[in-house]
């Protein structure tokens, strides 16, 4: 498909659906954790969708070579994966999916942050620094904001949504700024499995048994991960990313908090008090102001 210069029909109905996805997931992860160690579980995931894509990638012909100046990224790249997702899963296991879903999509806050600072040409303006800094206070709102309870283990699994933010944050800079850019995006995401994956693994013995009685529902969460949300799910979004703009697409990441929100309480029956409700709303404010794309020039 031909590169486009806005997003059409397609392309809202396609992201709209993904960020359905996206939350969805969240709530996968939340029952696949009863069955499954939330670190093994992650592990076992990368392992797996790690053989997936590596099979799509020979299927094409395409080449798994190491290009030149790639290793030193490709393993940090990795190794930040495996961060996010230790800390998304184990958040998962300890707070509910509405705080999650608040808390761990202001991903592109954190990356608008970090690029101000580290990428030349995406200053923050006046209208993203304040939508940093609504997005900012809905964060704060979703931590200290204890209307639901849940005590130091969900504020544990706050903080921990928070660090999976921060780091899915560093794995965009780390796809943007470093010679990984130059590699396709296969390439990229081979890369965040193959290295996380034994790190996961090495690291779940660590953190109690790895089987939490598990049925067949929990297996199913686990084919759910492999096959539709890493090998299938984030293969689409980089291919919708390699036909619109970037600005477009990233518009639609408001949208994967506030199905959050919705299919937590329909699917989990997760209470959404008031803390929650506002801190969505700021949340969501700030994302669009964020990704609000530049005036164009007369």
């Amino acid at each position: 498909m031909p590169q486009k210069s806005q997003i059409d029909a397609f392309g809202a109905v396609s992201l709209t659906g993904f960020a359905l996805l996206l939350a969805f997931n969240q709530v996968v992860i939340k029952v696949t954790n009863e069955g499954l160690q939330p670190i093994f579980f992650a592990g076992l995931r990368s392992a797996l969708a790690a053989l997936c894509i590596y099979g799509w990638m020979r299927l094409r012909n395409l080449t798994v070579s190491l290009a030149p100046g790639t290793t030193g990224p490709g393993l940090l790249i990795g190794t930040l994966f495996a961060v996010e997702f230790l800390c998304l899963f184990v958040a998962l296991d300890y707070t509910t999916v509405t705080r999650v879903s608040v808390i761990f999509y202001t991903m592109p806050i954190w990356l608008a942050l970090a690029g101000h600072v580290l990428i030349a040409g995406e200053r923050l303006t006046r209208v993203k620094s304040v939508g940093l800094a609504l997005a900012f206070a809905g964060v704060v709102i979703a931590i200290l904001g204890r209307g639901d309870g849940g005590g130091q283990g969900a504020l544990l699994g706050d903080l921990l949504a928070l660090v999976a933010a921060m780091s899915w944050a560093g794995i965009a800079l780390c796809a943007r700024a470093t010679r990984l850019s130059t590699v396709r995006p296969e390439m990229q995401l081979l890369w965040q499995l193959t290295v996380s994956a034994p790190l996961l693994l090495l690291a779940a013995p660590l953190f109690g048994p790895l089987l939490r009685d598990p049925d067949a529902i929990h297996w199913a969460g686990l084919a759910f991960q492999v096959v539709v949300i890493v090998s299938a799910g984030f293969l689409f979004w980089l291919w919708l990313l390699s036909i619109y703009p970037a600005a477009s697409v990233a518009a639609f990441s408001f949208l994967s908090p506030v199905f959050g929100v919705g299919l937590g309480w329909a699917l989990l029956d997760e209470r959404v008090g008031w803390e929650i409700g506002v801190a969505l709303g700021l949340v969501v404010a700030g994302l669009i102001l964020v990704n609000r794309p530049p005036p164009r020039p007369a």
